[in-house]
């Protein structure tokens, strides 16, 4: 079996990192002062991509022909156990995806049978705050149009970029089904340059036991009802960003409440748009949540595993990570849940419908489609942390994912130093303890000052019973750490991945104690062997 090498897991980064030049509209940011104002101006800044169309993929005429080169450089290396986060906590089969220019162009359609499709909207589900100006809410997604694709056409794309090992036509009825499904949502022809249609919001029912079975600690909302124009348009790609003020309409203030309120959200003349917008009180407890692998079976660190278990396999949850985060609704009746997903937007789709229907009701973030600022595209797991952070900054934050996403391991414990008293716990499912497919290291010297009542590595959902979040205390005592600081399982002996005594960071009880030169040394010597397609 042919190895993946570095250059193939950086090749799409780098194509991806050239086309990042959309704007991302700035989060509002109030303080906790004695003399509050509003936050930055929620508007959208114009789009600089308007005027300079991306650089990227430009060239690209026929679908099945481009995606040969990326097919190859992707399956070429299956079964070589490299992680998503090497391409900064994306699946590198998630990049790289044809631009609508490039899906119209193959299909043949010209401007007219573009326009004649129907329009649809990725309504992520936004969050809100409360200012001195009022609610606050964080529209954001993708306007696009669906082509007519043939059911062969979907499956020779899926078979050249999805699936490993076997065809579509190979697969159960059900998970051929999703297989094209999914492989439609991501060949669209984004709408760049339009204005978002009005959005009706109006009071949602409250997520108790008829809601979602994981509850959501919503209430339903005592008002709201109104129609919200988005300033601005989309971006060259389609996105739409914008903190769009609305007016109360009778909902409860959230200077006077701990009780998170739910409004429907329906973007008009679209044939799919609607969402939930959460409006979150200014104190209170948020959970931000990672999904794959922590919420759901995912195994990102195998490629053919994680392409069989993202496009054709039905969602699954990891154990009974459910029954906890339904246990915390319940206990925490006025929590607000947050998933944060780096997975790109025109795959969130079905993430947003596992979560319905399994965990607890909540805002969705996601990786749009371009960035204006480079440096977000590069980390934008910490553009969206800092921006939910700094749109609440008397919340308190608990922080949940798994070690094998690099910018995990490093954003998490980095925003209870930025925002110190924010950070109420930090979990991390130690995948290299409980899963033998995920042999890559990752990086601990980012919680070496923190208080260890403050964060746990754990093995199963189990360990996370038991512990009085809301007081701050996150440590379960029956679960041994043995932590060192640094890196953990790097190769040839310079660190164990063997859990012993039922160690969660999957060291030795005593630990590692290579110096810094001879970690960096014996990590050179990894990184340049999977380089040259040694391992």
């Amino acid at each position: 079996m042919p190895t993946l090498t570095m250059r193939s897991l950086l090749l799409p980064a780098a194509l991806s990192a050239l086309s990042a030049l959309v704007a991302a509209s700035p989060a509002p940011s109030p303080r906790p002062d004695a003399n509050p104002v509003a936050p930055r101006e929620p508007v959208i800044t114009a789009s600089p991509v308007q005027y300079h169309p991306s650089r990227t993929l430009r060239n690209r005429r026929d679908i099945l022909s481009s995606v040969e080169g990326y097919a190859n450089s992707v399956l070429s290396g299956l079964g070589s156990g490299i992680p998503s986060y090497v391409a900064s906590g994306i699946p590198n089969y998630f990049q790289g995806f044809p631009t609508g220019s490039d899906v119209q162009s193959s299909l043949g359609l010209d401007d007219s049978a573009v326009a004649a499709l129907p329009t649809q909207v990725l309504n992520l589900d936004p969050y809100a705050n409360f200012t001195s100006q009022g609610w606050n809410v964080l529209f954001h997604g993708n306007v696009y149009k669906q082509p007519n694709t043939s059911t062969q056409t979907l499956n020779d794309l899926a078979n050249k970029l999805f699936i490993y090992g076997t065809s579509v036509g190979d697969l159960p009825p059900d998970q051929q089904d999703q297989t094209r499904n999914l492989t439609s949502e991501i060949f669209v022809v984004q709408q760049g340059n339009v204005a978002v249609a009005p959005i009706h919001l109006e009071p949602a029912q409250s997520q108790g036991s008829s809601g979602q079975p994981g509850g959501g600690g919503a209430t339903t909302a005592t008002g709201g009802t109104q129609d919200i124009t988005l300033p601005g348009n989309t971006t060259v790609e389609g996105d739409f960003t914008a903190f769009v003020p609305i007016n109360s309409n009778g909902l409860m203030l959230g200077n006077e409440t701990s009780q998170v309120q739910r409004l429907n959200t329906y973007v008009e003349g679209a044939t799919l748009g609607n969402a939930t917008a959460y409006l979150v009180p200014n104190q209170g407890l948020t959970f931000i949540s990672d999904i794959d692998d922590i919420l759901r079976v995912t195994k990102i660190y195998e490629p053919e595993q994680g392409l069989l278990n993202s496009f054709a396999r039905p969602y699954t949850t990891w154990e009974n990570m459910n029954v906890i985060y339904a246990n915390w609704s319940k206990s925490l009746p006025n929590a607000h849940f947050h998933y944060l997903t780096t997975t790109p937007e025109q795959v969130t789709r079905n993430y947003m419908q596992f979560i319905y229907s399994t965990y607890p009701g909540g805002s969705f973030d996601t990786r749009p489609l371009n960035f204006s600022d480079i440096t977000a595209t590069l980390s934008i797991r910490k553009f969206l942390l800092q921006r939910i952070f700094e749109t609440f900054p008397q919340r308190k934050f608990v922080l949940v994912a798994d070690t094998s996403n690099s910018d995990v391991m490093r954003d998490y414990p980095a925003m209870a130093t930025e925002f110190p008293g924010q950070v109420q716990c930090i979990f991390l499912r130690n995948t290299t303890a409980t899963d033998p497919g995920d042999k890559f290291p990752y990086d601990t010297s980012g919680f070496k000052n923190l208080n260890q009542n403050s964060y746990m590595f754990f093995l199963n959902p189990d360990d996370l019973t038991n512990l009085d979040i809301a007081n701050g205390q996150c440590y379960n005592q029956s679960i041994p750490q043995n932590l060192t600081f640094g890196y953990q399982g790097l190769p040839f002996g310079a660190s164990s991945t063997t859990a012993v005594n039922g160690s969660a960071n999957g060291s030795s009880s005593a630990g590692v104690h290579a110096t810094s030169a001879q970690v960096g040394l014996t990590f050179a010597a990894f990184v340049g062997a999977v380089f040259w397609g040694l391992v």
